[in-house]
């Protein structure tokens, strides 16, 4: 089995730039994933594995990653070189490298009656890791990421989703793609907005469905406001008029998720 001491390997160095930078896990279609709970959802979640990196002090119980239908390189790393490439400060001693899926509208594969969540332009991957922990918390099938506007496989969203980025079907395209793939599949949309909208809990959300949440800045593009089946609100009794991205859209599934008897 490979062995590597020396956090200036140049194989680990180019770890390190996955771990840190957007673009070098674009260039490379690969992206770290870091502690074993994480690593069995991505498996389950059908994502291939390259290499799986250990500190065999720390993990020694490998079976799980050893079967034959796998085919991942395993290597042994020092804890020093384990603690450069770790984005948490808990310490698991384990790190896969795998590819990165794709991501296209037309690969989801959606029942007769959907239930969709569509986050458009969001920025922080903490957000984006809690939504995807409540999408796979109430079983959404699929989640869409309009107008991206941070790397779907940054450390933060996957640490945040608590490895729920590996168990939810995600597609990221642009708001009207999205749109006409909703209008093509016969999806009605609701959108989450300050403008034009009423009560989220007056709505029927038992036929095919997307909610759509957007930033607490700037809130949803116009095509989202005006193509919208209705504009829905979350009534606030406080003294401001909005609330956290993945606070409202937690809100707004679990009513739907109640709508459908579940």
């Amino acid at each position: 089995m490979k062995q590597i001491t020396s956090a200036q390997n140049p194989y680990i160095k180019s770890l390190i730039q996955l771990q840190e930078k957007a673009k070098a896990r674009k260039q490379s279609g690969t992206f770290l994933i870091e502690g074993v709970r994480e690593i069995e959802l991505a498996i389950r979640g059908n994502y291939e594995l390259e290499t799986l990196l250990f500190v065999p002090e720390v993990i020694n119980n490998l079976q799980i990653f050893k079967s034959p239908n796998l085919q991942i390189e395993l290597i042994e790393i020092t804890k020093e070189v384990y603690q450069k490439l770790a984005y948490r400060d808990t310490t698991e001693g384990i790190i896969a490298v795998a590819k990165i899926k794709s991501t296209l509208l037309s690969d989801l594969k959606l029942p007769n009656n959907p239930l969709i969540v569509v986050m458009e332009a969001i920025e922080k991957p903490g957000n984006i890791g809690a939504m995807l922990r409540t999408c796979d918390a109430a079983n959404i099938d699929a989640v869409v990421i309009a107008n991206p506007k941070t790397d779907l496989y940054n450390p933060n969203t996957i640490r945040s989703s608590v490895g729920c980025l590996f168990t939810n079907q995600i597609a990221m395209a642009s708001t009207e793609e999205t749109i006409a793939f909703f209008h093509k599949k016969n999806i009605a949309f609701y959108s989450a907005t300050l403008q034009n909208s009423i009560s989220y809990h007056t709505q029927d959300y038992t036929q095919p469905t997307a909610l759509v949440v957007g930033t607490e800045a700037t809130g949803l593009s116009q095509p989202w406001r005006d193509q919208a089946k209705q504009n829905i609100i979350i009534p606030m009794q406080g003294e401001i008029d909005s609330m956290n991205v993945s606070v409202a859209a937690a809100i707004l599934i679990f009513e739907a998720k109640r709508q459908r008897g579940f």
